[in-house]
């Protein structure tokens, strides 16, 4: 999906993961391009997994675990934060779906034969606790989008999105975090005029108290849906792929160290 953006943006992604200090097994978009709702103004959310050097590794020193660069270059944002394998594949196997969405985001910038191998490894880490991931995210987003004044359309977007995914989730075991095809099959209504507000607008669009009243009270009903969701899941209780991901560390460790 990536051979959708411009060449530009394209150009200036590739170079961003060019001279990351790091090798990287991969790096995707994320962010509001991955949700499905990025404004004209939106920046580029890349996100993705570095290798460090086995003497690093080894090291009583303190290890580069999370990498990040922000920059803005006329005009163009990027924001790229990535973790080093060990960091990343410990967050796969807890409750964190927001590091799942980035290993299976369809905008691949950066790929290698072992982020094929993760991607394969990744349905083996969801569970039903991945319930309380989203729930908690939804929170946080729907307090912030609270506590705006005027209230702004992109946190409410938000809110839908990582309630719409968490939903999706625990009835199919499928990471879907695309806002618009979560709303495909919900039609649920004023969403998609939301949405395509954020898009044709920016990033600071708002709207009126009415309109907000009317989101609040879907809110509050796909929590409700969230919480049974969870209840009724079939998803199992644990990962399954602990011994596989940890060989899986161990041998692309040596590999690229």
């Amino acid at each position: 999906m990536i051979a959708t953006l411009s060449h530009d943006a394209r150009s200036r992604l590739n170079a961003a993961v060019e001279a990351h200090p790091a090798p990287l097994l991969f790096a995707t978009i994320s962010g509001a391009h991955l949700y499905g709702f990025p404004s004209p103004d939106s920046d580029y959310d890349l996100r993705g997994c570095h290798l460090l050097p086995l003497d690093e590794l080894l090291s009583l020193e303190p290890r580069r675990e999370t990498l990040s660069l922000d920059s803005k270059t006329d005009g163009f944002e990027l924001d790229l934060v990535t973790h080093d394998a060990r960091k990343f594949l410990s967050l796969m196997l807890r409750r964190n779906g927001y590091v799942l969405e980035q290993l299976l985001s369809p905008w691949v910038v950066h790929s290698t034969p072992a982020y094929e191998e993760l991607v394969s490894l990744a349905p083996g880490c969801i569970t039903k606790h991945h319930v309380h991931h989203y729930k908690g995210f939804a929170l946080n987003q729907r307090k912030l989008f609270l506590q705006e004044s005027p209230q702004r359309v992109k946190p409410l977007l938000y809110v839908y999105r990582v309630l719409l995914t968490g939903i999706h989730l625990m009835y199919t075991g499928r990471i879907e975090a695309n806002l618009v095809t979560l709303n495909s099959e919900r039609q649920l209504p004023g969403l998609a005029e939301l949405i395509e507000q954020k898009t044709m607008t920016n990033e600071q669009s708002a709207f009126d108290e009415t309109t907000a009243q009317h989101h609040e009270r879907l809110i509050d009903q796909l929590f409700v849906e969230l919480e049974e969701a969870g209840v009724k899941s079939q998803l199992p209780e644990a990962p399954s792929v602990r011994r596989e991901l940890d060989a899986f560390l161990i041998r692309v460790s040596k590999e690229y160290g």
